[in-house]
C-alpha cells in the first residue's frame, strides 16, 4: 500500500512523525506537508504565489502552501506511481462537529478524495501532546481494514481519538457530527503601537452532543469514526424549493 501523508500542523509537528512511524510498518509512506502551522486553513489554495517543495533530512517534503496545496502537489507532481490512500494527521486537537468545516486536516483528506483517492483524517482530542501513539494505533488498524472494505467514492473518514493511553481507550464508535452553540465574539486589544488588533474568541459550547455524536463518543472515552460526505447538496430541501420557484420568472 502506498500512502500520501499530510497534515495542517506543519511538516515538523510531532503528530505527523508518530503517525508516519506507525504507518511505515506496513505501507510505503510519502510525507508532503506545509512548512508551517496552517490550523484553520480549511480548503484554501495558494493561487497568487508559486509553490515550492523542499526535501528535508528525514525524507519528508515541506511545501510553502496549505494542507490542500500539499496534497494536490503530492498527487499531481511528487508521487509516481500514485498513492492508494491519502491520510491527514495526527492533528493536535479535536476536529469534531462544526469544527470540521474549518479544519485543514479534514481539508487535506477532502482534497485527496477530490483527486480520486480514498482518504482519512486523524485527530488527537486533547490540549497536550501526550498520547499520539494511541491515535496512530487506531488509525493504522482502521486503514488496514480499508483494504477489505473500500470507501464509497463520495466519502472521507474523520477519526478523533481521546488523549489517553491505549490501555484506557474504551473502544471505537461510528458517529455523526455533533453541533456547537455560536462561538464567542472576537476579542480586541492593542498592539505595542496602540493599534487595534483582534483575536477569535473561544469555541462555542456543545449544543448537540447526545448519544451517537462524535462529541459524546469522545466524552465517554471512545474513539470516534465519522464518515463525511463530500457532496454538500441539501437533498431534503430540493423538492420544497422546486415548489416555491415554479412560477419564478425574470
Amino acid at each position: 500500500m502506498r500512502i500520501l501523508l499530510s497534515n495542517d500542523d506543519g511538516v515538523h509537528a510531532l503528530g505527523i512523525k508518530v503517525l508516519y512511524q506507525e504507518l511505515a510498518k506496513f505501507a510505503e509512506v510519502t510525507v508532503v506537508a506545509p512548512d508551517r502551522n496552517c490550523s484553520g486553513a480549511s480548503n484554501s489554495l495558494t493561487l497568487l504565489n508559486p509553490l515550492r517543495a523542499q526535501a528535508l533530512d528525514n525524507g519528508f517534503i515541506s511545501v510553502n502552501g496549505t494542507p490542500t496545496d500539499s496534497v494536490h502537489l503530492g498527487i499531481s507532481q511528487l508521487m509516481k506511481p500514485l498513492p492508494d490512500l491519502v491520510v491527514a494527521g495526527i492533528n493536535h486537537g479535536a476536529n469534531l462537529g462544526d469544527d470540521t468545516l474549518y479544519s485543514g486536516t479534514v481539508a487535506a483528506a477532502t482534497e485527496g478524495r477530490h483527486m480520486g483517492m480514498p482518504a482519512v483524517a486523524v485527530s488527537l482530542v486533547g490540549k497536550d501532546e501526550t498520547h499520539y501513539i494511541t491515535a496512530a494505533k487506531v488509525a493504522a488498524k482502521f486503514i488496514k481494514r480499508l483494504q477489505q472494505h473500500p470507501l464509497p467514492a463520495d466519502q472521507i473518514i474523520n477519526i478523533n481519538v481521546p488523549n489517553v493511553p491505549l490501555s484506557e481507550l474504551k473502544g471505537v464508535k461510528v458517529t455523526r457530527l455533533g453541533h456547537r452553540h455560536k462561538a464567542e465574539t472576537m476579542k480586541s486589544s492593542k498592539d505595542p503601537w496602540h493599534r487595534d488588533i483582534y483575536w477569535y474568541g473561544s469555541l462555542g459550547a456543545e449544543l448537540d452532543a447526545g448519544e451517537g455524536t462524535d462529541f459524546h463518543a469522545i466524552s465517554e472515552g471512545y474513539a470516534s469514526i465519522t464518515p463525511l460526505t463530500v457532496d454538500m447538496t441539501a437533498y431534503k430541501s430540493m423538492a420544497n424549493m422546486q415548489e416555491w420557484i415554479c412560477d419564478f420568472k425574470l
